[in-house]
């Protein structure tokens, strides 16, 4: 028998069970929290944490999927530097690849309308896979023997189990997918429903397993642009899969709780558990408010403030890993005040420095040097920046 819509009921929690549960609280807690985040930060400062965060996104996304090469080993990649190791080697372009999908989703800027059209999401699937090497394509039974071969942005051909889960059958996933995309637009929900939906379309997408392989990267990052898409302008200075890692087991138990058919009369009217339902998009909203609870608290300027002091003391401490020049300590408010502002202009750089003109102009050339601030030309501006050995000091414990 075909599968419908109708087998991945209910769609989201009923009003009911909503209004019994604190999902509700906790979508509005989020949207808050990511405004707020948003409003404190200078509109350059957010686009470079988001810049930087994509790598560290990369990372545990990839890591969710057993792919565990570091932040530093990819952005080596970005430099062209990639392991001698053919298999390690492939494992940084599939996190460049990750991170390049999403600096185009960046530059897309899709809308709802767009992120919820079945075209859309087998491209998502082959701007990903036409990124990295064949050799990651094929799909291998628990043996390691070849079974079959991903076909970028195109639909599974064949059956699958996954666990103890049988998802649709090939036949039916175009139809089926056309259901869900129409099923779970946004726009289709108001107020907190539209971050719940969301949340329980995450599932659902997981539950279909439209492609044969790569659904739990697109999933994510189809969920990633529509947070964005939906008003979470601060999503990207935080980003789900780095909860989601932490957590791992929690995540792909709950997901595989989800699968299950209804437990009874007191299990929702749908055709799936409500209640697996509900503990999932309960762990979603959890591991997103601690995400952004935890951005918010390193980016308290007071905080910030003082760890930046930290970084330029532990400089001249001899404690940052790969570089031994000492910095003036006039350096910290510089670097503070570009990071309050994004960028800071060179005349109150050197105002700031308080000393003689040449002298300042060495403390800002040594800070380009070693990437704290960044320029576009000889006049412009000075960017604030995250080079790889101020990140431990800057947010500690990001990728632990």
């Amino acid at each position: 028998m075909a599968t419908s819509i109708m087998d991945i009921t209910p769609f989201i929690p009923s009003d009911a069970s909503l209004a019994a549960s604190s999902l509700p609280d906790k979508a509005i807690s989020l949207i808050s929290q990511s405004a707020k985040l948003t409003g404190q930060l200078a509109p350059l400062t957010l686009a470079r944490l988001e810049q930087h965060m994509a790598a560290i996104n990369s990372y545990y996304s990839n890591l969710i999927e057993g792919n565990a090469t570091r932040p530093h080993e990819i952005r080596a990649a970005q430099l062209g530097h990639y392991s001698g190791d053919p298999a390690k080697r492939d494992l940084q372009q599939e996190s460049l690849a990750h991170m390049q999908v999403q600096e185009w989703l960046i530059a897309q800027k899709p809308d709802i309308d767009t992120l919820f059209n079945p075209e859309f999401i087998c491209r998502l699937h082959r701007e990903f896979y036409q990124r990295i090497p064949e050799s990651l394509w094929l799909i291998k039974d628990e043996q390691g023997n070849a079974v079959d071969n991903v076909i970028p942005g195109e639909w599974r051909a064949r059956e699958v189990i996954i666990g103890q889960h049988i998802p649709p059958a090939a036949k039916d996933l175009a139809p089926l997918m056309a259901k869900f995309c129409e099923t779970y637009n946004p726009k289709k929900f108001n107020g907190d429903r539209k971050i719940i939906a969301l949340m329980a379309a995450h599932h659902r997408f997981v539950w279909i397993h439209p492609f044969i392989d790569g659904n739990g990267r697109v999933g994510r990052l189809l969920t990633d642009a529509a947070l964005k898409a939906v008003g979470l302008d601060s999503y990207g200075a935080w980003c789900l899969s780095r909860g989601l890692a932490r957590t791992s087991s929690r995540y792909k138990s709950l997901l595989a709780n989800a699968d299950t058919t209804r437990r009874g009369d007191y299990d929702g009217r749908g055709n799936l558990t409500e209640k697996g339902l509900i503990s999932f998009c309960d762990y979603m909203l959890d591991t997103a408010i601690d995400q952004v609870t935890y951005i918010s608290e390193l980016l308290d300027l007071t905080k910030m403030r003082q760890r930046i002091e930290s970084y330029v003391a532990a400089r001249n401490d001899d404690r940052v890993a790969g570089i031994n020049a000492p910095l003036k300590p006039v350096a910290s408010l510089i670097l503070y005040t570009a990071f309050q502002q994004g960028e800071i202009d060179r005349a109150q750089a050197l105002e700031l420095c308080a000393m003689p003109e040449r002298s300042a102009r060495r403390v800002l050339s040594q800070l380009k040097s070693e990437g704290l601030l960044s320029e576009i030309s000889s006049k412009s501006p000075l960017c604030w920046e995250i080079p790889e050995h101020a990140e431990p000091w800057y947010f500690p414990n990001l990728t632990i």
